[in-house]
């Protein structure tokens, strides 16, 4: 299962804790264009929402949660360094939207609009939250700079993200640092009580009483705008990429899954614009496949919205590059590099044989190319030979 890392701040906590909710959200307009194919919103404020989309759907249930507590300068009242609280789990697959309007739910309690949320439920939590000194600097037990948290680490140096997941391995050393925190002993949550957040002991704690939560839970749907933008030959790859990590893996759409060929495995981590350098690479999608009880597939995916076109492999070349040093000696796989591309009018003979010299040049299972095409709102993936 794939951990998320929400961030929160003081404020914010401790609603999230008492009504049992994970969000994120941003000050642009509403989004105008769920279930519908227009929008009035500029390209650049669609698109950031689209992305933190993207982030929220994909999610699965019994996802993993954990809390980052932004830091408060220490010339403030309760001031503190940044914490990481965990462990909670999801309790259905995929985000909602509750929209950015005067109804939404604890707007005004939360004092900013989070729209894309995820009802969560208590998993093993720990009252005590672990240092981002601690999770991200300390370097003590670190044998090889490849077992850093670059995740989170990367997420800091860049920054948007509010709504970040991490690899297993990443989760496994977080969540232990957490535990250790708190000499290995969960809160105890007596019937009948909630979680909070106290700022002035900054800890997570129960109280008496229950919280309902009552606000929108309204579905996303993102294959009306998706389709115009495809049709009017619009750059649509964030789209694109919010569709896949929605879909993937669930048998919602088959072609896709059966191009990956992944129907009948189990997708054990999913992740979308993954960092890979401190530069601004990002792996469009990717996710861990268990393919037998000895052989794990990773599946790094690049995404086009126009068709293959020369050096279009240079990307995947660095992506291998960087997971071969930072992943693989953590977590033994076997690299399925992927190429997803807007139908085209047949593969030019120059890619093809681009094709074949980068699985000559790269150490990995051979490239699977992947063409989709859209019509009367229907997606369709089409694996293409070479």
């Amino acid at each position: 299962m794939t951990t998320h890392v929400f961030i929160v701040d003081d404020t914010t906590f401790k609603y999230h804790l008492e009504y049992m909710f994970a969000g994120t959200g941003a000050k642009e307009n509403d989004v105008d264009f769920n279930n519908l194919p227009t929008t009035k919103l500029h390209y650049s404020t669609e698109n950031n929402l689209v992305g933190m989309m993207a982030d929220g759907c994909r999610i699965r249930r019994n996802d993993l949660i954990i809390f980052y507590l932004q830091a408060v300068s220490s010339k403030k009242k309760n001031g503190h360094d940044g914490m990481f609280f965990g462990v909670f789990q999801a309790v259905d697959d995929c985000i909602f939207i509750d929209g950015n309007d005067k109804n939404q739910f604890l707007k005004k309690n939360l004092g900013k609009s989070l729209t894309f949320r995820l009802k969560i439920r208590p998993y093993e939590v720990y009252s005590k939250g672990v240092t981002e000194w601690a999770a991200l600097d300390e370097i003590k037990n670190i044998c090889s700079p490849s077992q850093m948290l670059w995740s989170l680490i990367y997420r800091k140096l860049k920054g948007n993200r509010g709504n970040t997941m991490i690899t297993i391995y990443e989760a496994e050393r977080l969540i232990n640092l957490i535990s250790t925190e708190n000499n290995h002993k969960p809160l105890t949550i007596p019937t009948r009580h909630s979680l909070t957040y106290d700022a002035n002991d900054k800890c997570i704690t129960t109280v008496p009483g229950t919280y309902n939560y009552k606000g929108r839970t309204g579905t996303l749907n993102i294959v009306p705008r998706l389709a115009n933008k495809y049709s009017r030959k619009n750059a649509h790859e964030v789209h694109l990429q919010m569709y896949i990590t929605q879909n993937i893996g669930r048998g919602t759409n088959t072609s896709l899954d059966n191009a990956l060929d992944i129907i009948g495995k189990n997708v054990e981590w999913i992740g979308n614009e993954v960092s890979c350098g401190v530069g601004m690479h990002r792996i469009d999608v990717m996710i861990s496949v268990e393919e037998s009880l000895t052989k794990r597939l990773l599946i790094p995916i690049e995404l086009k919205s126009g068709p293959a076109y020369k050096e279009i492999t240079s990307q995947l070349e660095k992506y291998i590059n960087w997971i071969e040093q930072y992943y693989i000696p953590n977590r033994a796989s076997i690299i399925q590099p992927v190429l997803i591309c807007k139908s085209g009018k047949g593969l030019p003979t120059k890619i093809k044989e681009e094709f074949n010299k980068f699985n000559t040049k790269n150490g990995t299972l051979p490239l699977i190319y992947i063409e989709y095409s859209i019509n009367a709102d229907i997606i369709v993936f089409k694996k293409v030979s070479y």
